[in-house]
Formats: C-alpha cells, sequence, structure tokens
C-alpha cells in the first residue's frame, strides 16, 4: 500500500468547493449549506484519476473540518456515501433520520 502525504485542503467559498492539488491536478468536492447542514454533492477529479486512496484521504480530512465546524454531514454524491459505509464512526455526523 502506498503512503500518501497529508495535503492542504483549501475551502474555495467563493467556489463553494474543498479543494486539493494532486500531482495529477486539481482535486475539488463541491457543497452547499442549508442551515447547519453541509451537502457534499460532487467530486471532481482530473482526467484518467483513479486513486481512490487519495479521494478517501481528501474525505477524511474534509470529516474532520466537518466535525470541527459542528456541521451535519448530507453525502449526497454516491462516492461520498460509499465512503461513509466504509468508515462507519463519520455516521454520527449525519443528522437524526438519515441512514445511509
Amino acid at each position: 500500500m502506498e503512503t500518501i502525504d497529508i495535503m492542504e485542503i483549501k475551502d474555495n467559498t467563493f467556489a463553494r468547493q474543498f479543494e486539493a492539488i494532486t500531482p495529477e491536478g486539481l482535486l475539488s468536492v463541491e457543497y452547499s449549506f442549508q442551515e447547519k447542514k453541509i451537502f457534499l454533492t460532487k467530486i471532481n477529479t482530473p482526467e484518467g484519476f483513479e486513486n481512490q486512496a487519495l479521494i478517501d484521504t481528501i474525505l477524511k480530512s474534509i470529516m474532520e473540518i466537518v466535525v470541527e465546524k459542528k456541521f451535519k454531514l448530507m453525502p449526497i454524491h454516491p462516492k461520498i456515501v460509499q465512503f461513509i459505509k466504509k468508515n462507519p464512526k463519520y455516521k454520527e455526523l449525519l443528522p437524526p433520520g438519515i441512514r445511509i
């Protein structure tokens, strides 16, 4: 298993997305807010990008931001739902009544 260096995740509030520069290019996770909920709506990757481990690392960093800001998480994108299923400790970030 390759090691992944922790990279800086930038919150681009103007574009409403978290961004990370990877060797392959810009990787971003789009979001929107409603009340105290953050909806993670889309993952944008460079063309041909297949590094799921790197996406998981970035999503873990985003989960830390969600915890720090005390938001509830609404995973909309299927890859983010799969990430939550693989990492059940993040299910506590879901609002009451939401199950995945």
